[in-house]
């Protein structure tokens, strides 16, 4: 008997640690939104930009931030110091490929992109961006949310938790989805707000 016991004790910590875990893997989805958003421009300068940029440095994909200083010197321009100066050609084609729509300017020691203001059209676009991005994060949250469900009710199949206790969990895993959807929805408004900002 006693290892049954044992077996509903670890079956019923799994269950409260369902909980943790699904707000941990969430917070987890809204911090790589927040890092997406960064990357959106609004019409000032920022390094967050472009320093997740991927540039094919030697057929291999790597963050423009480890392959150059990225720093501010206006308001609206952006100076790229590469490290390797044989990479300059390489972080401004990424730089033109990506969808942030800049036209970096390269002189073989730096690249400068001046970030233009942004027109109407451009602004919606933008916020077309960030309401994919969001939408993707929102998947995500909900997918984390479907993976805990399903382990619960595993769990409860097994018969080392009672229906109530499983039914108490994914009520509180419904909250924390609630929660971390509506976190996502107000980064997307302080976002949009950024964007179409004149």
């Amino acid at each position: 008997m006693a290892p049954d016991r044992d077996k509903v004790e670890e079956a019923q910590a799994a269950v409260n640690e369902r909980v943790a875990d699904a707000r941990h893997r969430m917070e987890k989805s809204l911090e790589a939104l927040g890092r997406e958003m960064q990357a959106v421009r609004t019409g000032r300068a920022s390094p967050a930009l472009v320093e997740r940029l991927q540039v094919d440095y030697y057929g291999t994909p790597t963050p423009l931030q480890t392959l150059a200083g990225i720093s501010v010197p206006e308001p609206t321009q952006l100076l790229i110091s590469p490290y390797d100066r044989n990479a300059t050609v390489a972080i401004e084609k990424a730089i033109q490929k990506s969808e942030l729509g800049l036209n970096p300017t390269n002189d073989g020691q730096v690249i400068r992109i001046s970030i233009p203001q942004l027109n109407e059209e451009r602004r919606r676009d933008l916020v077309k961006v960030v309401h994919r991005k969001a939408e993707e994060a929102r998947v995500s949250i909900r997918n984390i949310r479907r993976d805990e469900v399903e382990h619960l009710r595993r769990v409860e199949k097994e018969g080392h938790v009672s229906k109530d206790e499983v039914e108490t969990k994914l009520a509180e895993i419904q909250r924390v989805t609630d929660q971390f959807v509506s976190r996502v929805d107000e980064a997307v408004q302080k976002k949009e707000a950024e964007i179409l900002e004149v």
